[in-house]
């Protein structure tokens, strides 16, 4: 009966380690989101065109906000890739959705985006649906 124990207590503690792995990449992502958008914020709007994409690649590659956005966004991945070697995609993946309600805050707080009534229920949507997930 013990080492049933031992099973089922390790499958708890690399079932919970994932879900923090998971949740540390869910707000690395949506940090790494948020500095690109700061960098992108910067370099006013953009449209690609040939003649123009090196002059523009280069501008993105230059941008400190950028770079780091895209190194934060990268240690985020690792977090995902290492949550999804102890737990199943079907499980793990409906946590990604956390980063919408993440994003809907951080939108609002740091660059005074207007949220409608409409992006709160649905985010409340995903929250209730992340936690029943959670609890399968």
């Amino acid at each position: 009966m013990s080492a049933i124990g031992a099973v089922l207590g390790r499958r708890k503690f690399e079932m919970n380690l994932a879900i923090v792995y998971i949740l540390i990449s869910v707000l690395g992502g949506a940090a790494g989101q948020v500095l690109l958008k700061k960098g992108m914020g910067s370099m006013g709007p953009l449209t690609l065109s040939l003649n123009q994409l090196g002059s523009i690649l280069w501008r993105m590659a230059t941008n400190p906000y950028v770079v780091f956005g895209l190194g934060v966004y990268m240690l985020s991945t690792i977090f995902w890739l290492t949550a999804l070697s102890r737990v199943n995609l079907s499980y793990a993946y409906p946590f990604a959705s956390l980063s919408y309600i993440v994003m809907l805050i951080v939108s609002w707080q740091l660059f005074k985006e207007d949220i409608s009534f409409l992006r709160l229920m649905g985010s409340l949507v995903i929250g209730i649906g992340v936690f029943l997930i959670s609890r399968s």
